[in-house]
């Protein structure tokens, strides 16, 4: 019954997508050929050419689709996963076509470059908007009861607990919860009020008599050494099986399943921040700095000119601090204090220190005297959006009595960031700043960083907390 009931949806979808694909297709011939976007200086095909090529579409389209995963069931899949696959699976099936015309073709009749253009743009947009609008039925569908599928938990702690509170919490994904098992099963309910059905000894009776779409083995850690006998009860079974691990205690930042050389590999700690999206960040820090020096070269020279009239010392300060791995360098800032303001250890600035001038007083204000910390950005020892770097001497203190403190470091330094932009800035709860920084770094994308670079415009670089 499931297995059928699969086989429908897959038609459903692949005809839905062939039907928005083939209308992409004719769509992008209109654009080219029958309107004056561009004109058609070398006349106008016959249409019925590029009709003919709705089959190879239709094979490419279909092939590629089920290759990278788009028949399968998604009911827990994040929309911006599904459309990042529907982005590379068009862009695959628009180069193979590219390929197929060049094969196949006569020579009197070539195809337009623009057509190809239209259409790849057309199929990713129109395939995304009909992936999300046929989700959308049915959830709607799912959440008045039908389309269901019933799911048995084997295990009755935390976790079980955690998986029936997110499948209540999402009645649109369908899923209908039986119940638990537990090892002895003499409780009548288990975490958040899931009854108890069974003994984990019972599953393989459960499965072949109840009407079971899915089980999730999901045991507490002192119960794993009944993992063996519950997977060889489900060996014959015709049900789905998904394990959840009891790992939530581990798992301190970013965790995630990965595969390495056919072994699935869980990572309880790691940054997103690897391989291309650092790349990415390096390559934004780059550009942006250099316009940000170019644009403020004015005012850092007005800056300058006035540190130096108003009192005795060097333009610039360089104190030690900490980013990326934990590697120090030396940030660079304008010095709003007088040479003389730490000879009695570091520490921090308090209300109406005498140590600070009165220039430095605005400049750290408005964060000015942070200007030239572009420079550091340009060396690649900041980046321009990050959790603030720390004094070594601080680090030691806040790592001993702050848990995962020393996690902000899996990330570049930057001048501004979340916790800045959300008020938690200079003399602050150093708590809320480290949950800040967590959060972006669990989180981050370029988006974030921009939208972060953009709150730091709009909500002004005045800092409350500067003294």
């Amino acid at each position: 019954m499931l297995k059928k009931r699969r086989q429908i949806f897959e038609l459903l979808f692949m005809a839905s997508d062939l039907l928005v694909v083939s209308a992409s297709w004719m769509l992008a011939y209109w654009l080219r050929f029958e309107t004056d976007l561009v004109p058609a200086d070398k006349g106008i095909p016959n249409f019925s050419h590029y009709l003919t090529m709705l089959l190879f579409i239709w094979l490419i389209w279909a092939f590629v689709f089920r290759r990278m995963g788009l028949y399968r069931p998604m009911r827990g899949v994040r929309r911006v996963r599904e459309h990042w696959l529907l982005l590379n699976a068009n862009l695959t099936a628009v180069v193979l076509l590219i390929a197929v015309t060049y094969l196949f073709r006569e020579k009197s009749v070539p195809f337009s470059r623009l057509v190809f253009i239209y259409f790849g743009v057309l199929a990713t947009l129109s395939t995304m908007a009909q992936r999300s609008l046929l989700r959308f039925l049915l959830r709607e569908v799912r959440r008045r009861g039908y389309n269901l599928r019933y799911l048995l938990i084997v295990g009755a702690g935390q976790v079980a607990g955690d998986i029936a509170s997110r499948v209540r919490l999402h009645r649109e994904v369908g899923m209908q919860l039986i119940g638990c098992l537990s090892k002895d099963g003499c409780e009548e309910r288990g975490p958040r009020g899931l009854p108890v059905v069974g003994r984990y000894n019972d599953l393989r009776h459960l499965v072949s008599t109840m009407d079971i779409d899915q089980v999730v083995v999901a045991l507490p850690l002192e119960d794993n050494e009944w993992l063996p006998e519950i997977m060889s009860q489900l060996k014959d079974s015709l049900v789905d099986v998904k394990i959840v691990p009891d790992l939530y205690r581990f798992v301190s930042l970013g965790g995630s399943i990965e595969e390495f050389e056919g072994l699935p590999v869980i990572s309880v700690q790691e940054t997103p921040l690897n391989g291309i999206n650092l790349f990415a960040k390096r390559v934004v820090d780059v550009v942006l700095a250099s316009l940000a020096l170019i644009v403020c070269a004015p005012l850092m020279l007005i800056i300058a000119l006035l540190i130096k009239l108003t009192s005795r010392g060097p333009v610039l300060y360089r104190q030690e601090r900490v980013s990326f791995d934990g590697t120090a360098f030396k940030i660079i800032k304008f010095r709003t204090m007088s040479t003389d303001a730490e000879q009695s250890g570091p520490g921090w600035t308090k209300p109406g220190d005498s140590r600070v001038t009165r220039l430095g007083r605005f400049l750290r204000s408005s964060s000015l005297d942070e200007l030239p910390q572009f420079f550091n950005v340009l060396s690649g020892e900041m980046s321009i959006v990050g959790p603030r770097p720390e004094r070594p001497v601080f680090i030691e203190e806040f790592r001993k009595r702050i848990p995962r403190y020393y996690l902000r470091h899996k990330v570049p330094a930057g001048m501004t960031g979340w916790a800045q932009v959300n008020g938690w800035r200079g003399d602050s709860s150093i708590d809320k700043r480290i949950e800040c920084d967590l959060y972006y770094i669990e989180n981050w994308t370029l988006f974030l960083d921009l939208k972060i670079l953009l709150l730091t415009v709009f909500r002004g670089f005045r800092n409350r907390n500067a003294y």
